[in-house]
């Protein structure tokens, strides 16, 4: 079993309501289900509380959990249901915390655990119960028990943002959120311009490499092509951009993602029918991520 579970798909901030009630209205959290004995889980958006729910109750997963929390990046809407994460508050519950930190003088310990102080929270880090440990990340892989690859590369972000590779079985699934294409900044520079094109052209094959024969790559895609206009720089891609990723990568499915909180279900609903019409006589098949979706590799 290689399964992805989407419990949060939002970015930016959470997004409740009747017009996000279809896809969702949580921030990012994805789990990754397999037949091991432990859990792997992308990102500690608000979509996390539902999922600790999810794992106390699955007669699948073996008790007592063993945890392994992976963080694209610090930003707020990735971190913010950390404190409601129940194994946290558990004896005997193992969970390990990797992730980037943009400030070497602030280990992930501090920005992510310290969300639990009294002038933000109730209880403190040290009040909890189970076993939770943090781990800094930089580009590179590691081999979890029972031959889980995982491999994270920096993408382009305001702040240190890594992207994963998760091989399992013979199966490939990738992620490249919170990521936006790397552009030329020499565009008024004569002197330089040309330099700063490769550059920015060599990055952007590096990324693509990286996800390259995914078999599922969930990609940003907050903006439209008009809206990025008014946001570049901000750390985020549009639909156009993602498929033409995907397209070079020769990935097989593309859940669109980090959707926008102005980005309303009938919105989303035009969006994905618009482009499984587009695409449906390739190789590419192309939707939009929802809560609750299940995609088994």
């Amino acid at each position: 079993m290689f399964k992805i579970i989407f419990w949060g798909v939002r970015g930016s901030i959470p997004c409740p309501g009747p017009l996000t009630a279809k896809y969702g209205g949580n921030t990012s959290c994805i789990q990754i289900k397999t037949d091991l004995d432990y859990q792997i889980i992308l990102d500690a958006g608000t979509g996390i509380r539902k999922l600790a729910t999810s794992l106390f109750a699955d007669p699948e997963v073996k008790k007592p959990l063993k945890i392994f929390l992976f963080l694209t990046h610090t930003h707020w809407d990735h971190i913010m249901g950390f404190p409601f994460f129940g194994p946290i508050y558990v004896p005997g519950i193992d969970v390990t915390v990797f992730g980037p930190v943009t400030y070497e003088d602030e280990p992930l310990e501090k920005v992510v655990g310290g969300q639990l102080a009294y002038r933000y929270f109730p209880l403190r880090r040290d009040e909890l119960k189970s076993n939770l440990k943090f781990q800094n990340l930089k580009e590179g892989s590691m081999t979890l028990p029972g031959g889980i690859v995982i491999s994270y590369k920096y993408l382009n972000h305001p702040v240190s943002c890594l992207g994963y590779r998760i091989s399992y079985k013979n199966k490939v699934f990738s992620t490249c959120y919170d990521h936006e294409p790397f552009q030329n900044l020499f565009l008024q520079d004569p002197i330089n311009e040309e330099e700063g094109q490769i550059a920015a052209d060599e990055n952007n094959a590096k990324i693509t490499a990286f996800f390259q024969n995914s078999d599922l790559l969930i990609h940003d895609a907050q903006y439209t092509t008009i809206e990025y206009k008014k946001y570049v720089g901000w750390g985020h891609s549009t639909y156009k951009y993602a498929i033409n990723q995907a397209l070079r990568g020769n990935v097989k499915r593309l859940a669109l993602f980090h959707h926008d909180p102005e980005r309303y279900d009938k919105q989303l609903d035009y969006i994905n029918k618009s482009f499984k019409e587009k695409f449906k006589n390739t190789k590419l098949n192309v939707f939009c991520a929802y809560e609750g979706m299940e995609i088994s590799l």
